[in-house]
């Protein structure tokens, strides 16, 4: 990576916007998430692997939920009409290079 010497200020709320060319040197852009280590008095900037973060309570969850799909517990058919809400849904068209619209965190 080369070397990039960037100043940013910190607001009042203690925030600091990342230089342009240090998130391209990065890889992140809005939405992107970004770790801090400190290291002595340096503080070292990376792009955060997102796939390393576990919630507790979700994998909680999930280990739960995989249990009982295991031993077939808790487990019923959806309602008539969720069925039919989900099936009717399908039909609609769906325009794959259409814009995405609201706020999208990659």
């Amino acid at each position: 990576m080369p070397a990039i010497h960037e100043v940013a200020t910190i607001t009042s709320k203690g925030q600091i916007t990342l230089p342009k060319p240090i998130r391209q040197a990065l890889g992140v852009d809005y939405g992107g998430k970004v770790a801090f280590d400190l290291r002595g008095s340096e503080v070292i900037v990376t792009r955060a692997d997102e796939a390393s973060h576990e919630d507790p309570a979700i994998a909680s969850f999930l280990a739960l939920l995989e249990k009982d799909i295991r031993t077939g517990q808790h487990l019923c058919n959806l309602p008539d009409g969720l069925v039919q809400a989900m099936q009717a849904a399908t039909t609609l068209p769906v325009d794959l290079d259409a814009d995405i619209e609201g706020d999208v965190a990659l």
